[in-house]
Formats: C-alpha cells, structure tokens, sequence
C-alpha cells in the first residue's frame, strides 16, 4: 500500500521557532492543540509526550503540515529580539566601553595593561607570551573602563577576531622602535572588520631608537592617518615602562566612548560571551564571562552554548565575591554543569526547566554530529584518498589547558602550508590526555599534540603499547615548528625523554631557611635524587626542574622506589600543594639517524 503523503497548504504563514522547540511551545506559536501536533508525530512513528523538544527537521515539516512556514532561530537570538521590542528607551543608560588592546608580539601590549592596572601581568606569562584572554575592570575619576588583553602572537588570530566581536575600542599598540609589523596590520584588519574605533598607543617613545614619525608614516600607509597628520585617527605617545601618557590615553579612551553613546539596559535578562573557560579542581567548572547587557545576580538559571547551569557565585577580576554584575563587567561565574567553549554567547534565563531542555537538545547534538563525524572517518575513505594520490594527511588529536589555547592552536596548525600534507584535527579539548583520547588517535592513526597538559599514567601506558606518538610542549611555537619540520621530512629527534616514577604530595612541610617540603608517597616507578622532575597539578605543568633534597625519614636517600613514602624538596619552587604530582624523568640522547 503507498504512504499518504499529507496535504500541505498554498500559503504558508510566517513562523519564528526556537531550536529544541518543545510540542506544548508549538502548539501556543501555531495557535493549535496540541493533540494536533502529537498525531502528525504519531504519523510518523514518533511517540512524544507534550514537553517534548523537536528535532529542527522534524519541527519544520510538521509547521509545513499545518500551513506554517517556519524560521528556526537561536534561544539567545529570540530573547534579544523580545528584549528589543519590550525595549524602553528610559530604561537605556550609558555603559562603561568595553576596549580590547592588539598590537604585535613583544610590543608591550601586557606592560601597558600593567601600567594601566599597576600590577604585573606579563611576569607570570611562559615564554612571554600572553597564553590567555583576561578582563580586568577599573576606574577612572568616577567612570569604568573594561580592558580585554588578546594574545599578540599570530596563532592566536581566531581569539582576537573574537576579542574584536566584543569590543566597542581597539587600543592598537605599535613600538615606537619597531613600528607598524605583521601581526599590527593583522590588528587593525580585526578591528575594521569589527567596524569599531582605533585609538593608537605608541609605545616605548622612552627606547633611544624611538622614531614617531616614522610610525605615523607607517601608520597611514595602513589608512590609518592620525589627528597631528590632518586625519581622524587618535593617537598617544605613551611609555608602559616609566608609566608616562596612561592618563592621556584613558582620556581619549573615554572620549572616543562618549563619541559612540554605548547604551544598554541594565533591567533586562543578562546576556554576553564568555571569554574563557577551564575546570578547576576545588570550584568545578570556571567560565569568565563578559556582561554585555542587563544585570545577572547570584541564582539566575543561564545557558552558555551547549552548557546550562545556575550562579552559584561570581567573583571580579580582583577575585573579591559579588553579588551582581551589570553591562561591561566581566566576572568569574561558577555553578555551570560543564566547561562552555570559549566565544559562545551566554543567556540568563527566568525558567530553570527552559534552561535544562535547550542544555539537553544542545548536548543531543553535540553528540549526533560527533557520531556522524567519526562514522565518516573509514579506513576505506583514507586508503581511497592514499592510492588516488589526491592528499595525504596527517591527523591529530589535539590537548590543551584552556579552551582559549585549543582555538589557538587548532587554528596556527591548521594554517600550516597543506602542499604536502593536509592537518586534520579529529578531535580537539581541553584538559589531561585520556585513555579516550589514546584510543581515538590509534583508531584514526593520528599523533596526540598536548600544550601545557600531561597525559594519564594509564593513558601513557595504554600509548606506549598502541605505539602512538604523544608531543608535548609549552609554547606554540614549538608545537607549529616540529609538525612543520616533519612534514617537510627534517625532523629528527636527537633527544627522547624516559619516564622514571611519579609521587603523590599527600602532606606539605614547612622547613626553616630551606622552605616547602612535600611529604610523598611513590605510587609508581622510582624516584632517583639526580632525576628531572616536573610537578602536575591537574595533569597541567606547573614546574619543571630539579630535586634539591630527598630523604627517607631523616636520612638523605639516592632513590626511592613505587610504594614508599618520602619527603621530596623541588629546587627555587615553593607553591607545593597537597593533590599534586611530582613526576620523575630523564633525557637520553639518541643517535641522529642518516638520511
């Protein structure tokens, strides 16, 4: 017998629906019963109950069914549509300028931040290099200015186009030394594509090569012609270093805000970007989160990309607890279910149960796309890929610390030269390397890339014995240098690290004119007094170096083996704190082979 094919209206009416639309929802935007909308479910062998959310596909025919043509929109996409229309233009009020400081690496975009704050920032960067997005928030007579601090190196590209998507202010820094570079230009494309205003801090004008005319020259072979050169362009001549022009450059900050009439409603539902997230071991998941309207307040329910939860307690970028927070502040919230990618938007929402369905249709289809993703992956399709001779790949499963560092890094390899080999992420996340992640990258041949994370001592062991290759480095240019270096056929290493034993700090002694001491139990392996050492904290590196001391009870010890407890005390390192990991190695040279 052929199927009924259901009769579909001449004119359809209009619709707007939301993703995860539920039947009862439905039913209220149609104006229908929703028994009506059951039964052309049941039609088509789907059995659901009234607080049932639709797949989009479905939703859409089943409006078509009904003689309404549906638009699928985003939850975050209708609340501001509601916002807008609800919108009382006396409730609008004048908010602090959100400002995002770009410039090239090493151009003192960090030591202005510094200047600006008067603290120290860039001491604690590795490398130098600024590794993660922060917010900071202060005051300047009577008025707030919000700063986000984008990384300068050029593998962090996608994260300052997101700083830009964000900002109402780019602080381009230039080095009155150096002047306009590469990444300076990749800047001020950011901040034009974002449509919003440059303000020009020339910085170091204190260095003896310091040359402003030339920078000003440079500047406005870029189209960017400054206000003592007859253009339009804000610039200040300032020193991070001697902490001279910061007032003038806040003035002008100030000024180019006023220009721009930022407005928003404080009395709204929150809403905003979350500008980083991580998992911390003693609070749980962590996301900084930049307020871009409304007010959200301690028990709001939220939604945050694929992530519901409910404030359970925000702290400023001092780390003080707050109990509010209005439009341009960001702050740390906590009471999220999982860790949110960095740049999903973030909506405060009345209903508790709203915020659990569309968490739960989101996670639905996170995990829909990953299947069909790794049902595509085939050994069929690759060795057809490998005998036409179209491309050869090179996949990767990549691992980081924080989410703002895997777009980073997933975007510098994935900008590597592909004549020759194609790179292909199969998975990226933040957090320790897994067994989850070996097996992924055994099955799919593909090598594990880990910035600033260790792997698992089961991970390693189940890697050693599927033989897959796992790189570790902290710093990204390492990372892009040696996968390049191997695509091109240069690599060879000449140094091979040996895993020794791990500890476990289960007390921490503090001794006079010596300093902390952990008190360790080895639960694997050996720990010999000449080792290296690396201690782990939440599988992530906090410090590599040597063992200054060793003892079994009061007697100085050569090594301890798996199964005994010692007291291990780490050269010029004091923040040893009980949970953490010290983790014994060696470095043995290997015979360069012959090409």
């Amino acid at each position: 017998m052929a199927p009924v094919i259901p009769s579909v209206p001449e004119v359809l009416k209009p619709i707007t629906i939301t993703e995860g639309v539920t039947v009862k929802e439905l039913s209220e935007k149609m104006e229908r019963k929703a028994k009506d909308i059951i039964t052309k479910l049941l039609g088509r062998g789907i059995l659901a109950s009234i607080n049932q959310s639709l797949d989009t596909k479905i939703a859409i025919d089943i409006c078509r069914e009904l003689g309404f043509e549906a638009k699928i929109i985003s939850y975050e996409e209708e609340v501001e549509r509601e916002q807008q229309q609800e919108a009382v233009p006396a409730n609008l009020k004048t908010r602090d300028p959100v400002v995002t400081i770009m410039g090239h690496v090493d151009h003192g975009k960090t030591s202005l931040l510094d200047a600006v704050r008067s603290s120290d920032v860039a001491a604690g960067e590795a490398g130098g290099i600024t590794q993660h997005i922060g917010a900071y928030h202060i005051r300047r007579k009577e008025r707030g200015i919000t700063f986000i601090d984008t990384p300068g190196h050029e593998a962090f590209t996608k994260m300052r186009a997101r700083g830009a998507k964000v900002t109402d202010i780019v602080v381009l820094v230039v080095a009155a030394d150096d002047g306009v570079m590469p990444q300076t230009i990749e800047a001020i494309h950011h901040a034009r594509a974002a449509g919003v205003p440059m303000v020009i801090a020339i910085n170091k004008v204190d260095k003896p090569g310091a040359n402003l005319d030339r920078v000003k020259k440079q500047l406005s072979d870029q189209g960017l012609l400054v206000e003592d050169w007859g253009g339009t362009v804000v610039s200040v001549p300032v020193s991070a270093k001697q902490k001279t022009g910061i007032d003038d450059l806040l003035e002008m900050i100030l000024l180019v805000a006023d220009l721009g009439d930022l407005k928003a409603d404080p009395t709204s539902a929150a809403s905003g970007t979350v500008l980083d997230a991580r998992l911390d071991r003693s609070r749980g998941p962590v996301a900084t989160i930049l307020v871009q309207r409304g007010t959200l307040r301690i028990g709001d329910p939220f939604i945050a990309g694929a992530v519901h939860g409910k404030v359970r307690a925000m702290f400023n970028d001092l780390g003080h607890r707050v109990r509010d927070a209005g439009p341009s502040i960001p702050i740390e919230v906590l009471g999220l279910e999982g860790v949110p990618q960095a740049g999903d938007a973030f909506q405060a929402i009345e209903e508790e149960w709203k915020v659990r369905q569309i968490g739960a249709f989101r996670q639905q289809k996170l995990r829909q796309e990953a299947m069909a993703k790794s049902s595509r992956l085939t050994l069929d399709h690759l060795y057809q890929q490998i005998s036409e001779g179209t491309v050869k790949e090179l996949p990767l499963v990549v691992k980081a610390d924080v989410q703002g560092s895997i777009e980073a890094l997933s975007k510098s390899l994935s900008d590597l030269p592909s004549d020759r080999v194609k790179i292909k992420i199969v998975h990226a996340g933040s957090g320790a390397i897994t067994e989850t992640d070996v097996n992924l990258a055994s099955a799919s041949n593909a090598i594990i890339v880990g910035y600033n994370v260790r792997p698992e001592r089961s991970a390693q062991d189940l890697a050693d014995k599927e033989k897959v290759d796992i790189r570790l480095h902290s710093v990204i240019y390492d990372i892009t240098n040696e996968i390049r270096q191997a695509m091109v056929g240069l690599l060879e290493p000449e140094t091979k690290e040996a895993y020794l034993g791990r500890a476990q700090v289960r007390e921490v002694f503090k001794v006079p004119k010596i300093g902390n001491i952990a008190g360790c139990f080895v639960s694997d392996g050996r720990i010999p007094r000449s080792a290296e050492v690396r201690l782990l904290r939440d599988n992530v590196v906090v410090y590599t170096g040597k063992v200054s001391s060793l003892r079994r009870f009061k007697d100085d010890a050569s090594e301890v083996k798996s199964g005994y407890e010692c007291g291990i005390g780490l050269a010029n390192f004091n923040d040893i704190k009980v949970g953490d990991v010290i983790e014994a190695f060696r470095i043995e040279k290997i015979a360069v082979k012959s090409l």
